[in-house]
């Protein structure tokens, strides 16, 4: 299954509500699952320089991907294929 790489905006006021969004994407991403459309939280990173927050998903498509963070109530900026490679490669 292909990983997506979610960037969403997270500006330097709302740092604080980072661990609020990522449990909102974990959640959503797990009712799509329970629905039958397999969908996998990999893993966040917040970039609070650029006021940005990314999120890896595994799923069947960038739409899929997408509308996890929709559902979570963040609007994605930006959602593209990530292709892990390499040693310590975080799965």
């Amino acid at each position: 299954m292909p990983s997506y790489l979610v960037e969403t905006y997270l500006g330097r006021g709302h740092a604080n509500e980072r661990a609020a969004h990522e449990r909102r994407v974990r959640s959503e991403a797990a009712a799509l699952t329970r629905r039958g459309m397999i969908v996998r939280f990999g893993c966040a990173f917040h970039m609070p320089e650029d006021e940005l927050c990314f999120y890896v998903l595994d799923a069947p498509s960038r739409c899929k991907a997408a509308l996890v963070a929709r559902r979570a109530g963040l609007e994605p900026l930006r959602v593209v294929e990530a292709i892990p490679f390499g040693e310590g490669v975080l799965r």
